[in-house]
């Protein structure tokens, strides 16, 4: 089957996110800064917010934990949209060029749905797909099987149709595994020569 349908991923893809950005900000010494991020506001407490956690019960926890570091905490979660630098280099432009072919685009994210209406606002091009599946709101996250069908199955789309664009390559290997083509971003360059070998204009 030709693959005629994009889907994309959001967090650096579409857009940069680290949550350094702020925190540079916030804790000056490098080093520091790091064991903040790999101890206390870890990569696993943040996703548990993409599956389905308040951000105000993920806050609650952390402080009861870690007082000493509370207003950092809360940082995190008040100030959230400064960890975001801004579209990715040269992706949003791919993207406007599928559109204007009419090419069909959706998006699979893991993303918290309060953070993720939040973007949309400040990035008008992540409100204009046909359709987006938010792990938060599906409370399933990427490389689970279940988040790839729930997009399939509610907008009737064959996995084969579709290329997945993703910055993890779980993920990518996630899509993959229910049948959908994958592409592993590493750039806007080498993700539009990607696309044009399957045919896309851009």
């Amino acid at each position: 089957m030709r693959v005629d349908t994009v889907v994309f991923d959001v967090g650096n893809v579409l857009i940069e996110w680290d949550p350094r950005n702020l925190f540079r900000k916030l804790i000056p010494d490098a080093a520091e800064m790091e064991r903040f991020l790999a101890e206390i506001c870890t990569t696993e407490w943040n996703n548990e917010q993409d599956r389905g956690r308040s951000w105000e019960e993920a806050v609650e926890e952390r402080v009861a934990l870690f007082p000493a570091h509370a207003a950092l905490i809360r940082a995190y979660a008040e100030r959230w949209h400064e960890m975001v630098a801004g579209p990715y280099p040269g992706t949003p432009e791919i993207l406007a060029k599928l559109r204007a072919a009419g090419v069909p685009d959706y998006a699979i994210t893991n993303f918290n749905t309060r953070t993720f209406a939040e973007c949309q606002q400040r990035f008008p091009f992540l409100a204009g797909f046909r359709d987006v599946v938010v792990s938060c709101t599906e409370r399933v996250m990427k490389p689970e099987p279940a988040i790839f069908r729930i997009l399939l199955d509610r907008n009737g789309l064959s996995a084969a149709q579709c290329i997945f664009i993703d910055d993890a390559e779980k993920n990518v290997l996630g899509a993959r595994a229910v049948g959908m083509r994958a592409h592993h971003f590493r750039d806007a360059a080498t993700l539009a020569e990607a696309l044009r070998g399957l045919g896309f204009d851009v």
